[in-house]
């Protein structure tokens, strides 16, 4: 056996792991790294953060399970020396959100699983997931029944996360306009769907600097939909999403007039 299919072999050393957010994902998560023997330290809203890990210094993750709208305040607040211990997973990511706030090499993973709450964990397809932390990251959600791929570089994971935000964003903005299901989106509402993506796909190529292959990204939004055909379009977060969206077309003086249309307050 060679070195490198040894180290592949190894087991990954036992060591607590911090998880900040106890909402259902991270209590899928914090089952997944029980079963595979790993002590879980949460963090609610009510502790301070820099206490837990000035306590752990040992932990062999930090995970910030929080929602989207509180990850940059908390990003900064992150020390270096925990920067290739820390996991991100939130939607409507992209490395420009960590970088800006100095952290360098986090472990990243698109959930391509759904945790309402009462209901079983649903998987759409595999989640993919980069850095130092996959592996760890990926037992302990085989662990609980979830598949995850392990993709090469932030190159690739850029691309992934990408396509989660034109997944998420088409979807969740859609619903706003015409409620319903994934799949009756693209069955009934075609159309509306492709102009929502395309001008989330020009969103995101300004966001992140580069051109997209822009069939690549809607035949991955595709695959996510067969994945869930009943996936619900429109989350709770929905309006959010596109208020964001829309602010951050001002900030990059871009003009996207199918979210316009749908932000704008109905006709008295």
């Amino acid at each position: 056996m060679d070195s490198n299919a040894r180290d592949a072999a190894a087991p990954l050393p036992i060591a607590p792991v911090i998880l900040v957010g106890v909402g259902e994902i991270g209590q899928v998560l914090a089952a997944g790294f029980l079963k595979t023997g790993h002590p879980v330290i949460p963090v609610t809203r009510a502790q301070s953060l820099s206490d837990v890990l000035s306590e752990s210094p040992h932990a062999g993750a930090l995970i910030l399970a929080v929602a989207e709208k509180d990850l940059p305040a908390l990003l900064p607040r992150i020390p270096a020396s925990w920067h290739s211990r820390l996991v991100l997973l939130q939607n409507e990511l992209l490395p420009r959100d960590w970088q800006d706030a100095g952290v360098i090499n986090p472990t990243v993973i698109s959930i391509w699983f759904e945790k309402k709450p009462g209901t079983p964990v649903k998987a759409l397809m595999p989640s993919p997931v980069w850095g130092a932390q996959a592996k760890r990251l990926q037992m302990a959600l085989q662990a609980v029944g979830l598949t995850t791929r392990i993709v090469p570089n932030l190159t690739a994971m850029q691309h992934e996360l990408v396509l989660k935000n034109v997944y998420i964003l088409t979807t969740n903005i859609a619903g706003l306009t015409v409620g319903g299901d994934v799949q009756t989106l693209w069955h009934r509402h075609e159309p509306l769907a492709r102009a929502i993506a395309d001008e989330v796909i020009t969103l995101q190529e300004k966001l992140i600097d580069a051109p997209l292959d822009r069939s690549a990204l809607i035949a991955g939004m595709l695959e996510g939909f067969a994945g869930d055909p009943t996936h619900r379009c429109m989350g709770r977060t929905a309006q959010a999403r596109l208020q964001r969206a829309l602010n951050l077309a001002h900030q990059h003086g871009l003009n996207l007039p199918q979210l316009t249309i749908i932000a704008a307050p109905a006709a008295p």
